[in-house]
């Protein structure tokens, strides 16, 4: 299990969810209250620096209690070298961000947002991960 890994005690209330790329990292909000999920933009950029300076813009605007990101499987539950640059990202907020940071299977994501249509794909992606993890954990 990842360090980045944590099992909620209490569902933190306001969360920001991320659908981690190595080019564009999809962004949603969400309320565990009402359960709700919300796309909001793709972050793109070309380095660290400005992908984690947009987080921490994002960060400050919506002033999450929680994070929570999509860590990619393979079909079999198997991990490749996405889950692992997932995980790595996981950590990193945590470390620069100081919040907790929670884990979801985001098995076909990508390919269910595709599939409903979504113009931002990635933000769309971050939306249904944040969905699960409202299932998971009600």
């Amino acid at each position: 299990m990842s360090p980045a890994v944590q099992t909620p005690a209490r569902i933190p209330q306001s969360l920001l969810a991320f659908d981690f790329g190595t080019r564009r990292i999809g962004v949603a909000t969400g309320n565990a209250f009402l359960k709700s999920a919300e796309a909001l933009r793709h972050i793109a950029a070309d380095t660290d620096t400005l992908r984690f300076a947009a987080i921490e813009k994002l960060i400050k605007e919506w002033q999450p209690d929680a994070l929570v990101i999509g860590v990619p499987f393979h079909p079999d539950g198997a991990e490749h070298e996405m889950t692992l640059a997932a995980r790595r990202f996981g950590r990193q907020l945590k470390g620069r961000f100081r919040l907790p940071v929670y884990e979801v299977d985001e098995r076909y994501t990508s390919v269910e947002a595709e599939a409903q249509g979504a113009r931002d794909v990635d933000s769309a992606a971050a939306a249904l991960i944040l969905e699960q993890f409202f299932r998971e954990h009600s």
